[in-house]
Order: structure tokens, then C-alpha cells, then sequence
């Protein structure tokens, strides 16, 4: 479990612009350290906002965009090519203008994919092609658990809801109390569509890195709480943390409520 480190910037516009900036170094990094780097997405305003940024960013051509693999922390189970679907938005933002490899942009199954309606199919495939692309060395986690079948992400980025979700685990469901799998189906979640498909805790803390995107006044009272020692049932954002770093990118307004005492945040 790494500490979280905070970054505050002026506003959403300036966070996006050096979020991007910032994932544009970490993923150069990784593609001369090993090849190729493996990044997974976040959808909603914040994580839109980074894409956009990313796309107009002057370094983008830095990145080798067909030895980069993408996932997603979490999805709408709806059918493919939806607008509210997160890659849909995502390749809107960013990914149809940048020559990825098909083969390695993962999305989420759509509901009127090849498990139908049946969302914990869906979770159980996704969870079948993260532990395909881990190959055979699983991150065991150091707290002990059941071995943990995900690649190891270079950045897993996450938007904190106003109710300190993250991904589709929302405070008190069952998805955020899961230990064992890597993918679940969330039923009953308190916002539109209540059908989803989420990466879990376990899956989360593999990440090397795990970058938390808060911005605006109604994200104040999420980050301070999970930021001031909540438990993850109650505050899934407090359960979100990297293998060497866990990130917190916010802006002036979501950091409005934060416990300077116990986390002074920096500014940028």
C-alpha cells in the first residue's frame, strides 16, 4: 500500500491539461523501460477532460500508440456504440484520432455483446482477458489474499463521485466488499444505468500506479473523506491505491475540504 500523495491545481482545466502531461511521461517511461505500457481509462468529466487534453497535449507524438495497451476501470452495460458508454465517449475524446493497435484497446463487454444480457458473464470474460494478458506471474498482494490475475497497469486512473465511488463501487454495495475476484456485475447502482460492469479493489491494487481525478465543489466532501481515514465499504476511494504510488489529482474547489493537518496538499 503506497500513501497518497496530493497535487492541487488552480481548476479542472489546468488539472486536465497536467494530468495529461503527466501520464504522456509515465507512459514514455514505460514504453523505454520495457516496451510497452498498459494504461487503464476512467470515463465521466474528469477522465474525458485528461483524453481531451492528451489529444491537444504538444508531447503526444512521444507516445507509441501501438505499444500501448488500454483498459477500463469500469463500464456501463449497455449496448455497444452507446453514447453514454465509456469508450464510446473515450474515442470521441481521443482514441479515434491516434493510431492504436485494435488488438490491444480492451473494452468492456456491451450488453449486446457475446453474453447477451448477462452481466456477470460479461465480468467473468473480462476477467478471463485480464488474467490472459498477465501471463503467468499474478501480483500476490503483500496483506496476503488469493493471487491477483491482472496485468501489471502502469496507471490505473479513477474519477472520485461525489459519493466516493470509484469504478462502479459504490459505498456499501457488494461489489466494494469483493476479496477474491477481479471482475464483478453490479446490480442496483445508485446512479444511471444501475447495470455495470467494475473492476474490484484487488484488481485496483495491483496497478503500479493509481491517479484518483477530483474536480469541482461537489467532489470536496469525497475527497476529504477519503482522505481522512474512511473505511472502503463507506468510502470506496479510500480502498484505491497502487503497488509505488497512489496519486490524488484535484482541483482548487474539490480540495476546498481536505484536512490540511493531516494532508497538506501541494499546489501546482
Amino acid at each position: 500500500m503506497s500513501a497518497p500523495q496530493l497535487v492541487v491545481h488552480r481548476d479542472k482545466e489546468l488539472m486536465a491539461q497536467a494530468a495529461a502531461a503527466r501520464l504522456i511521461t509515465r507512459i514514455v517511461d514505460a514504453q523505454a523501460a520495457r516496451g510497452s505500457a498498459s494504461v487503464v481509462l476512467t470515463g465521466g468529466r474528469n477522465g474525458n477532460g485528461l483524453l481531451a487534453a492528451l489529444g491537444t497535449a504538444p508531447a503526444r507524438d512521444a507516445v507509441d500508440w501501438s505499444r500501448l495497451d488500454l483498459w477500463w476501470g469500469d463500464e456501463r452495460f449497455l449496448p455497444d456504440g452507446h453514447p453514454d458508454r465509456n469508450v464510446t465517449q473515450a474515442r470521441e475524446a481521443l482514441l479515434d484520432a491516434v493510431p492504436l493497435d485494435p488488438a490491444r484497446v480492451h473494452a468492456m463487454p456491451a450488453s449486446d455483446g457475446p453474453s447477451g444480457g448477462d452481466v456477470d458473464a460479461a465480468a467473468e470474460a473480462y476477467a478471463a482477458e485480464l488474467a490472459a494478458a498477465a501471463g503467468p506471474e499474478h501480483y500476490r498482494p503483500a496483506e496476503g489474499g488469493a493471487p491477483v490475475a491482472v496485468p501489471a497497469f502502469d496507471v490505473l486512473m479513477l474519477g472520485v463521485g461525489p459519493d466516493t465511488h470509484v469504478a462502479s463501487l459504490f459505498p456499501e454495495l457488494p461489489a466494494v466488499r469483493e476479496t477474491e475476484r477481479t471482475v464483478v456485475g453490479v446490480r442496483g447502482a445508485p446512479k444511471p444505468p444501475p447495470v455495470r460492469v467494475s473492476l474490484t479493489l484487488p484488481a485496483i491494487r495491483a496497478a503500479r500506479e493509481v491517479w484518483l481525478l477530483a474536480a469541482g465543489e461537489d467532489k470536496a466532501k469525497a475527497a476529504a473523506m477519503a482522505l481522512s481515514g474512511a473505511g472502503e465499504v463507506q468510502a470506496p476511494a479510500a480502498g484505491a491505491y497502487g503497488r509505488s504510488r497512489t496519486l490524488w489529482l484535484l482541483d482548487a474547489a474539490a480540495a476546498s475540504e481536505l484536512p490540511r493537518d493531516l494532508y497538506p496538499p501541494a499546489s501546482a
